[in-house]
């Protein structure tokens, strides 16, 4: 059985207006690429955003287990609902939990006109 999962996209493809993520919440993105799926989400920190593979460096699961959930009840930190590890949102290095010295991987996207967009 082969995984058809991909860690990275092309850059300039739109993933929809920023309004679509509220301040300080995250949001899920799945894109359909020639080579497989893509999973990843992004945090909105103001008016820009800060993108990650979804994808635990502890055990490889996604780290939501439900929609858009990956953020702390206070908005935070992201967090593994597996095991509760903890990742700085700016940086995605692990804060706590059993991810010590490990760190999410960066998806970069920008915000262009509005919209957020693939680096």
């Amino acid at each position: 059985m082969s995984d058809d999962r991909v860690f990275a996209t092309p850059a300039g493809v739109t993933l929809g207006p920023l309004g679509d993520v509220a301040e300080g919440a995250a949001r899920n993105y799945v894109l359909q690429l020639r080579a497989g799926r893509f999973h990843g989400f992004v945090v909105r920190t103001g008016d820009g955003v800060v993108g990650y593979v979804d994808r635990c460096p502890h055990m490889g699961l996604p780290l939501a287990q439900t929609l858009d959930g990956y953020l702390t009840p206070d908005g935070s930190a992201i967090v593994c609902g597996w095991h509760a590890a903890l990742f700085d949102i700016a940086s995605g290095a692990c804060l706590g939990g059993p991810c010590p010295g490990q760190s999410l991987t960066p998806w970069p996207v920008t915000v262009r006109d509005g919209a957020i967009v693939t680096a």
